[in-house]
C-alpha cells in the first residue's frame, strides 16, 4: 500500500501469529515496523531488517502502563512520530465454565486483553494528538460480537475492546485520529494450533462452522489492518471489522 511508505507503525503481540503477520505487512508496505512483545521480538525484527525492510524491536509487557509509556516515548524520540498502531497483544483464558475461572485467571486476562489495549491507546493517542493525527486498530475477535462456552473472561474483554474503540473514536475522530477494531475469526495461529492440539477434532469442527470451509490466514487479517490504517479507510472510524469467513452470519 503506497500510502504507508515512510510511516511509523507499532504492532504489539508481534512475536507470532497475527501480530507478526501485520508487522511484516507494514514493513513490506514501506513503513518502519516496531515489533513489540513480551516474548523477545528482536529476532523477527532482525530478519525483516536483513531482508532490506525497516524494522525495530521493543520488549514490552502491555499490562504494565509504565512499560507502555516508555515504549511510545522511545518511538517518538527515535522516529519523531507514530502514524499507526495495532494493539494486538492478547492471551487466551483456560477453557472452563465461568464460575470455575479463578480470580488470578480472570485478572490476568483482563490485564492483557483489555487493560493492555487501554494502556497502549492512552499513550498512542497522546503522541498522535501532538503530531496532528494517526490511525489505531485494536484487535478484538469474532468473540467480541458473539459468545462461546468456556471463555467468559476472554469474551468479556473482547466485547470491552469494541466498546472502548467506539467511544475513543467519538472522542478523537475530529482530532484526526481514526480508531477502529478488527475482529478475526478462527485463524491459523499458534494460539489456535494449541487449542487444536488439545482437541484433535477442533480443526474439523472449526472449518465445518465457517461458511468458507476453512480457517483464516494471518496475512488475511494483516490485509484488513493495513486497509484500516491507510487512506482507503479515511472515512472509517469506530468500526469493528469482522474477518471470519462468514462465521458470524449465522
Amino acid at each position: 500500500m503506497e500510502d504507508m511508505k515512510g510511516k511509523v507503525a507499532l504492532v504489539t503481540g508481534a512475536a507470532q501469529g497475527i501480530g507478526l503477520a501485520c508487522a511484516e505487512a507494514f514493513a513490506r508496505a514501506g513503513s518502519v515496523a516496531v515489533l513489540a512483545d513480551i516474548n523477545k521480538p528482536e529476532e523477527h525484527a532482525r530478519k525483516l531488517a536483513e531482508s532490506g525492510l525497516k524494522a525495530e524491536a521493543f520488549a514490552c509487557d502491555v499490562s504494565d502502563a509504565g512499560e507502555v509509556e516508555k515504549m511510545v516515548e522511545w518511538i517518538a524520540g527515535k522516529f519523531g512520530r507514530l502514524d499507526a498502531a495495532l494493539n494486538n497483544a492478547g492471551i487466551q483464558t483456560p477453557q472452563k465454565p465461568m464460575a470455575e475461572i479463578s480470580d488470578a485467571e480472570f485478572d490476568r486476562t483482563v490485564a492483557v486483553d483489555f487493560k493492555g489495549v487501554w494502556n497502549c491507546m492512552r499513550c498512542e493517542i497522546r503522541q498522535m494528538r501532538k503530531q496532528g493525527g494517526g490511525a489505531i486498530v485494536n484487535t478484538s475477535s469474532q468473540g467480541g460480537i458473539a459468545a462461546f462456552p468456556g471463555q467468559a473472561a476472554y469474551i468479556a474483554c473482547k466485547h470491552a475492546v469494541i466498546g472502548l474503540t467506539r467511544t475513543a473514536a467519538l472522542d478523537y475522530s475530529a482530532k484526526g485520529i481514526r480508531i477502529n477494531a478488527v475482529c478475526p475469526g478462527v485463524i491459523g495461529t499458534p494460539m489456535a494450533e494449541e487449542i487444536m492440539r488439545r482437541n484433535p477434532s477442533a480443526r474439523e469442527e472449526f472449518a465445518r462452522d465457517i461458511p468458507m470451509g476453512r480457517l483464516g490466514r494471518p496475512g488475511e487479517i494483516a490485509d484488513a489492518v493495513l486497509w484500516l490504517c491507510g487512506l482507503g479507510a479515511s472515512f472509517v472510524s469506530g468500526h469493528a471489522l469482522v474477518v471470519d469467513g462468514g462465521f458470524t452470519i449465522h
